[in-house]
């Protein structure tokens, strides 16, 4: 079992929680993704996911890919996501 999830953090998540969950549905999702395609190492790269406004950031501790990207692109664009591809990468 793997232990060391990245930081989850939204802006105004005190006075919007729902943003908080929003960003767990979507870790699940590109977790699950990401782990059907065999994308090995995927969660070990990744550090932190923010909410800024309904931008997700990715923060990444090496480049991600583009197998990475797409996963959290889909995750957010989503129905459990935002319905968007407002997705940055920061590594």
């Amino acid at each position: 079992m793997f232990l060391d999830h990245p930081t989850i953090t939204a802006t105004n998540s005190l006075t919007e929680p729902d943003r908080i969950e929003r960003l767990n549905r979507v870790y699940g999702y590109a977790m699950a993704l990401a782990d059907s395609e065999g994308n090995a190492g995927f969660v070990e790269r990744l550090t932190q996911l923010h909410d800024h406004k309904g931008t997700l950031i990715v923060f990444w501790n090496e480049a991600p890919g583009e197998h990475d990207r797409s996963c959290w692109e889909r995750a957010w664009a989503s129905r459990v996501g935002d319905g968007t591809v407002n997705v940055e990468h920061e590594f």
